[in-house]
């Protein structure tokens, strides 16, 4: 059974990874993002809480992102497995999981992590430029659109995100890696934590962690 947690900085593959590792391995991609968004349109009583919270400008509590976590992991189409992406993020929330993990009998097994330098994430994701209009994505080294700074599609002109400058994206990845370290550590010491190399391409990192994958099952 894989019960994993995917961890990575901004820019390191996080998303296409989950994307290809839950379709080859059948599981769940339980995302704390989503589940949030997902609860608030639903209005339940989780969700109407956290939005009170979130429009108030505070940090959702970790008894309320915990709450729904275990929840989510209590469904029937977690059984088999599981990818938790986005969760936990501080010590507090990785014992909390511990403890749900237990009571409910879906325990970490396996902890993910994509290693790329601040270097190259900076490039990759201060390239990115999206349309407002149409939300197509492009990047000034890789995904060029045809009319250099226009959208292939509507034709609208494309921007550069507020949070992907240089400025925001130092001092998003040093609070990545202040909070991360210590979760490290942490799964390093349960034996559960594994690195990869997010510089290779995406089809290759694939590889190195499927077959990781396919050794734990």
């Amino acid at each position: 059974m894989l019960n994993i947690i995917l961890m990575g900085p901004p820019g390191a593959g996080k998303g296409t990874q989950a994307k290809m590792l839950v379709d080859e391995f059948h599981l769940p991609h339980i995302s704390t993002g989503d589940m949030f968004r997902d609860a608030i349109s639903k209005a339940t009583p989780i969700g109407l809480k956290a939005k009170e919270i979130i429009a108030r400008g505070d940090l959702v509590p970790d008894e309320i992102t915990c709450a729904l976590v275990k929840d989510r992991l209590s469904k029937s189409d977690c059984a088999n497995g599981f990818l938790l992406d986005g969760f936990p993020r501080t010590i507090p929330q990785a014992e909390s999981l511990d403890l749900l993990g237990k009571e409910i009998g879906r325990e970490v097994n396996i902890v993910i992590d994509l290693f790329v330098p601040d270097e190259e994430l900076i490039k990759r994701i201060s390239g990115r430029r999206v349309c407002p209009s149409c939300g197509a994505s492009y990047h000034t080294e890789n995904m060029k659109p045809k009319t250099d700074g226009v959208c292939d599609r509507c034709g609208s002109s494309l921007i550069q995100r507020k949070d992907d400058n240089i400025e925001s994206l130092t001092v998003r990845l040093a609070n990545y890696y202040k909070s991360t370290q210590p979760l490290i550590d942490f799964y390093k010491a349960k034996n559960l934590y594994k690195q990869f190399d997010g510089l290779v391409d995406s089809s290759t990192l694939f590889e190195s962690i499927s077959s990781f994958l396919k050794e734990k099952m």
